[in-house]
């Protein structure tokens, strides 16, 4: 019966939930597992998008017990504090801007659920992501995009390997987010009209600088806006408060509007420009997990999503260094190309790879 036993990530939300109710309707023997991957500093800090909060334990309990299924809670949180908070606050630090939900999906939501898996004799896990799994001609695993395109998460999957692929089932990419609230409202679950939980579970009143002064106990010092070519134009409050592309919150007043361009950490400025400035052609990444393509080629042909939201822009690959980072040049120039983030590469609606922006080529 191994074979047929998956654990199941159950996150007290919907898509998880039905995700549950699919398995075990198509004949799979479904534990349920709840993540506890983050307990606040402050008890007074009552969220119930925390992963293994209170409200989502109980959420969950009470579906797995309507479901009829095994429940489990288990413990991540250094998992968690390691793989996800540190990396968090160092790319702040640094000048970038750090994308934790791929870290998360890769090293604690795949890596350490399916060693929890292996340990109840489960040959699978299975997520409530909005994607699908296939094997490509070539043999190789990859995510397809989500029919509920205005839903689809490859673009934050993008980073697990063929081996976690291999062993991921993913129930609800077949459906959009509408179609799996109509069968939690048929099937009586008690989650069925729960609000979507927020992106960034461990910060819940979005004050970044304020976690990273606690997590690090370091002060984040004001510094200097400057144009392109060094001029000081005002004072910033700290780089952590910036992101690539931002006009919002400079407080500077130009005659004209404004945006973030560049962070220089080692100088600690800010440098801004105007509108055209924040847009570039091309891109360099580093950290490359390759999905439906076992390498690339110098003028492959692909489609590229540089941040979540972005609907994807055609490109080439113009360039494969000797160090594995790759440059690929765009069509059409792209705004706020932004250090750290993902840049996600399709191929006929697979992903082929993924990587990490490391900075924006002219």
């Amino acid at each position: 019966m191994a074979g047929k036993r998956v654990v199941i990530g159950m996150s007290g939300g919907v898509d998880s939930s039905v995700a549950a109710y699919l398995l075990k309707k198509a004949g799979y023997e479904v534990l349920g597992v709840t993540m506890k991957t983050w307990t606040p500093a402050s008890e007074s800090v009552d969220d119930p998008g925390l992963g293994g909060s209170p409200e989502v334990i109980e959420d969950a309990k009470e579906v797995a017990q309507a479901l009829g299924i095994s429940y489990y809670v288990v413990d991540f949180q250094k998992d968690f504090s390691d793989y996800v908070v540190d990396y968090f606050t160092q790319e702040y630090l640094e000048g970038r801007t750090p994308n934790p939900c791929v870290v998360c999906n890769r090293y604690v939501k795949w890596e350490a659920l399916l060693n929890k898996a292996k340990e109840l004799g489960a040959a699978y896990i299975a997520t409530g992501h909005y994607a699908r799994i296939v094997c490509l001609e070539n043999g190789r695993y990859a995510l397809k995009t989500c029919e509920a395109s205005a839903k689809d998460q490859t673009y934050a999957l993008y980073n697990l390997t063929q081996a976690q692929l291999a062993h991921t089932l993913m129930p609800v990419g077949a459906y959009n987010k509408e179609e799996i609230r109509e069968i939690a409202s048929k099937i009586g679950l008690p989650v069925a009209d729960k609000p979507d939980s927020q992106e960034i579970c461990f910060i819940p009143d979005h004050d970044y600088a304020k976690f990273i002064r606690q997590r690090t106990g370091r002060e984040v010092c004001q510094g200097n806006f400057v144009t392109a070519d060094g001029t000081v134009v005002g004072q910033h409050r700290g780089i952590i408060h910036y992101t690539i592309g931002q006009r919002k919150g400079l407080n500077l007043s130009m005659g004209h509007p404004v945006f973030v361009r560049e962070i220089r950490p080692r100088t600690n400025e800010v440098v801004i420009g105007d509108a055209q400035e924040v847009f570039a052609s091309a891109l360099r990444c580093t950290k490359i997990n390759y999905m439906g393509v076992e390498k690339f080629e110098e003028g492959m042909e692909l489609l590229a999503k540089i941040r979540y939201n972005h609907k994807g822009a055609p490109c080439w690959i113009e360039k494969i260094l000797p160090d594995g980072d790759v440059i690929c040049r765009f069509a059409q120039p792209q705004r706020a190309i932004t250090p750290g983030q993902a840049v996600v590469f399709y191929q006929e609606g697979y992903v082929a790879a993924g990587g990490t922006i490391v900075t924006a080529v002219k």
